[in-house]
């Protein structure tokens, strides 16, 4: 429901991963293997003295420092900008209103009513239920209205589908003191003190 880029956020992780599996096992095998320890004294010697040489080849006229530095910080603040632009994208998505409705009668005016109000009164609800382990109610923006998210985690032995038809009911009685019906997305998770497999219902 939220603009955060999972597909992106896999692929990087995916690399990620994969770069510290070909970290890790290098380790290992310059640990234990003498033939890939002499391999790599060799090539990393000739890794250096490249690099060397690049460094003295592109120094400044009668000067000892190579631009090359300058190019590394330009790459390393262009990289730092991305992180931030990706870091950025994260939870995007979320609506601080729920309600917010223009009234041209006799008196005009408007109504705004925050999504914390019915995050609230919707956790007060949920949090002293003894068939639940959890609950977090969030609000988002999806099509360009706002929506709540409903996330619970039934303890062993709870019918999800008796419990999501009860979330429903105390999301109609929501609708019906804000005046307006609300999309909502239950979310039925499983973890260590649920063992069935999870459900999700939109309504």
């Amino acid at each position: 429901m939220n603009g955060t880029p999972r597909i992106l956020n896999r692929i990087l992780i995916g690399i990620l991963g994969a770069k510290l599996l070909a970290i890790g096992t290098l380790l290992v095998l310059l640990a234990t293997v003498p033939a890939v320890g002499s391999w790599w004294q060799g090539w990393s010697a000739g890794v250096w003295g490249a690099v060397r040489g690049l460094f003295d080849r592109t120094r400044f006229p009668g000067r000892s420092e190579s631009w090359l530095w300058i190019v590394m910080v330009v790459l390393l603040l262009a990289v730092i900008g991305v992180m931030v632009a990706w870091l950025a994208q994260q939870g995007k998505g979320r609506a601080n209103l729920l309600v917010a409705e223009d009234d041209a009668g006799e008196v005009p005016g408007s109504v705004r009513i925050g999504g914390g109000v019915a995050e609230q009164a919707l956790r007060a609800a949920l949090a002293d239920r003894p068939d639940l382990a959890g609950a977090t109610v969030a609000t988002y923006e999806f099509e360009g209205e706002p929506a709540l998210r409903v996330r619970v985690q039934p303890r062993q032995g709870v019918a999800p589908h008796i419990l999501a038809a009860e979330i429903s009911a105390l999301v109609q009685a929501l609708d019906a003191v804000v005046g307006k019906r609300t999309p909502v997305l239950i979310h039925i998770g499983s973890g260590a003190r649920s063992r069935f497999g999870r459900a999700e219902r939109v309504r």
